[in-house]
């Protein structure tokens, strides 16, 4: 007799969602975010600056009501600063109850990658690598896919006064 398995909202989405990144564009660098953390895309609009954060935090924004910290991918990344202009735009994630932003220089396109596909990143941890969870390969591209958990986090060490 075969055995009926029930599936809960969660589990049937998160399936659906396997594999799924949304990719967005830093310079000539194509990187990748898993679709689960996305709530959406917003244009870039004001944000209000909170001083004593590290660099790459830019402040705090109100998303109708809701006041969340945005923070510049390129500055997180020690790249090179970039004025925003009509591609920029802000990727609102989630991640264990709590939103921010992430401002990139624009969103390309929600594809799908294989598990084999994806390679993991090379065994050094200076500078974005620390990032990086793994190399994703579509279309003949490399696309850098992001690890949420480390993106969003702020290190005790990098806030302003503390001893490195």
């Amino acid at each position: 007799m075969a055995q009926i398995v029930s599936l809960d909202y969660t589990e049937q989405e998160e399936d659906t969602m396997k594999g799924k990144y949304l990719t967005f564009s830093m310079g000539e660098e194509l990187y990748g975010i898993e679709i689960r953390y996305i709530t959406e895309i917003i244009v870039h609009q004001p944000i209000t600056v909170v001083p004593g954060m590290p660099q790459y935090v830019k402040g705090i924004t109100n998303l109708r009501g809701k006041i969340i910290p945005v923070m510049d991918a390129r500055l997180r990344f020690k790249q090179a600063i970039r004025e925003y202009d009509d591609r920029s735009c802000i990727i609102v994630l989630d991640r264990k109850d709590i939103t921010s932003g992430l401002i990139v220089d624009g969103v390309s396109e929600v594809i799908t990658i294989a598990d084999e596909e994806v390679a993991a990143p090379p065994d050094i941890n200076k500078g974005g690598l620390k990032y990086i969870k793994g190399i994703g390969k579509a279309d003949k591209k490399v696309i850098l896919l992001l690890d949420c958990e480390r993106l969003l986090t702020v290190d005790e060490a990098e806030l302003p006064g503390s001893a490195t």
